[in-house]
């Protein structure tokens, strides 16, 4: 029986597991090495201890509707992306709510997670800790690991030729960067055209004297801004067009993806994807098509190799008297604490059972948050899992046996190692795999049952944006205030920007109440269709899931 859990980190995940243990009855036991919450998000000038934190003009690229806490949304007044310090301070917000900080213990840090010698009868751990030199042994029933997946950076200079050996300027990872002061009047080489890299390549284009962006393969760049202004994944993350991308053959989807791309410029023309690219990657980045025709940041190839003061591409050009080459080439994630038997079970998330349970551990005692890099916020899916562990670990949920586990990890594993930094290793369907383990805990939302219960809302859900107070309506750990957090979401999105309002009577909100009404055939025909799929021969039940 699974009562003293051991929490390891205080970020996002650690946050969520706390309030999942307590809502479970469970008895939470935190351990953060810093003297505050909020993990990678809580930002600091120093690097003390290695950490990661985000620098100091990054804003969210999920919006707050699609990134919050399930039960607790952010408030209306808040903006739609979030600069780091308004989002540190929803976490606060949330964590005095739910009276989480009283359960974890500041500047303590896990050194040791291992099995107790009567772990396949008890399933117990053995949790060493340290603080100010001073160790402390503790038993817990299970362990939740929410160290997440930026842990260590990834600096591969070996593919790199002269960066070590000839180059006589400065080189540092993305990690070091907090600000672009030490950058002013310098050219500079960012290599890696990420989320990270994009936007270190515009703001270091404010003040440096040249910057140039190396990328390896092809790159489409969309911005937060959808149509008519809205937050692009409130648009675009919807059950209705989850059902699309599942119905039409993929070419087609990726066509007209690419053709949406392409509808704000011509990627081809800027050099950063064709839409013959099969190997390619999508970033978030508002002003990065102006730095590139303005000429404040030059795209090139990826980097051959370095002589003293210049940069040889794989083109045959090169760039000379670079002064600084700043690497965003992404994060391995490690876990030192976990003893070595344990760490070798899974080489990646994909080892691991639906990305959090060793499969083969004879206990379910040991889970891993938050090691998952969704389409959407990964805030959300951490929520999730959290929510289906407490439930396993109070006995509410069950685990198939190791054997099927095991089969379920082979099968979902790419053939493929990949380099570590590339995301696309742990990158999944936000839609498809918050589902899942809304599945597995029994909080998945049954839109058939709503449409015939409460058209309304279940036209909301089906159309509108996927917020994650749709996971709050059946089950477990049920919300009253889901319905309402449903249907009040635009209203919240549009809250922080009518700071001056203009009379504008054609933006009626029962225009897209009527366009729902008259999609409602599209609704009966996708569920009809889903249960022929599960259920060859005919299953049209009324807990149909979508």
């Amino acid at each position: 029986m699974v009562r003293r859990v051991a929490v390891i980190g205080a970020g996002v995940g650690g946050l969520a597991s706390i309030k999942c243990c307590l809502d479970e009855g469970l008895e939470p036991t935190c351990f953060e090495r810093s003297e505050d919450i909020g993990g990678l998000w809580r930002y600091t000038d120093s690097m003390d201890g290695g950490r990661v934190s985000v620098y100091r003009s990054v804003i969210t690229n999920t919006s707050k509707e699609m990134s919050c806490f399930s039960d607790f949304p952010c408030p209306e007044d808040f903006p739609s992306f979030l600069p780091h310090g308004l989002l540190l301070e929803y976490f606060r917000m949330y964590a005095q709510h739910f009276d989480l900080l009283r359960h974890i213990r500041f500047k303590m840090t896990a050194v040791s997670v291992r099995r107790r010698p009567d772990f396949a009868t008890s399933g117990q751990w053995e949790v060493v800790t340290e603080t100010n030199g001073i160790q402390e042994s503790h038993v817990f029933d299970a362990v939740m690991v929410c160290t997440g997946h930026y842990q260590e950076p990834y600096l591969p200079l070996a593919s790199f030729p002269g960066i070590s050996t000839c180059f006589k300027g400065q080189y540092l990872h993305s990690q070091e960067y907090k600000d672009v002061e030490a950058f002013r009047g310098k050219r500079v080489l960012v290599v890696g055209i990420g989320n990270t890299g994009g936007d270190l390549s515009v703001e270091l284009s404010r003040v440096a004297a040249k910057v140039f962006l190396s990328a390896r393969r092809s790159t489409w760049v969309f911005s937060r801004v959808s149509d008519h202004g809205f937050p692009f994944d409130m648009v675009s993350t919807t059950r209705f067009n989850h059902f699309l991308d599942w119905l039409l053959p993929s070419a087609l989807t990726r066509r007209i993806r690419f053709r949406k791309f392409n509808s704000w410029f011509n990627h081809a023309n800027y050099g950063l994807a064709s839409t013959k690219s099969s190997n390619f990657k999508v970033i978030i980045n508002e002003e990065l098509p102006f730095c590139l025709l303005s000429g404040t940041v030059v795209l090139k190839t990826n980097v051959k190799e370095f002589t003293e003061s210049s940069a040889i591409f794989e083109d045959g050009t090169t760039e000379e008297n670079i002064d600084v080459v700043l690497f965003a080439t992404g994060y391995i994630f490690s876990f030192p604490f976990l003893e070595e038997s344990v760490r070798s079970l899974f080489d990646d998330n994909r080892s691991l059972y639906k990305c959090i349970f060793p499969p083969q551990l004879e206990k379910p005692t040991l889970a891993i948050i938050g090691l998952v890099q969704l389409t959407g916020s990964v805030m959300v899916g951490t929520e999730m899992q959290a929510r289906w562990v407490t439930g396993i670990f109070a006995g509410r949920n069950k685990l198939p046996p190791i054997r099927r586990m095991i089969a379920d990890v082979l099968k979902k594993k790419p053939p493929i190692k990949r380099n570590p930094s590339e995301r696309e290793n742990l990158k999944m369907s936000f839609i498809s795999y918050t589902d899942e383990i809304a599945l597995c805990a029994g909080v998945k939302p049954n839109v058939l049952r709503l449409l015939l219960t409460d058209p309304r809302l279940a036209l909301a859900i089906f159309f509108g944006p996927c917020t994650p107070y749709q996971y709050r309506l059946v089950g477990r750990g049920k919300w009253r205030g889901a319905r309402n957090a449903i249907l009040t979401q635009w209203q919240r999105t549009l809250k922080p920007l009518r700071t001056r309002v203009v009379d504008d009577s054609s933006s009626d909100f029962s225009s897209w109440c009527w366009m729902c009404l008259l999609a409602l055939p599209v609704v009966l025909t996708a569920g009809f269709l889903l249960s022929k799929k599960t259920h060859p021969g005919w299953s049209l039940q009324v807990g149909l899931q979508l």
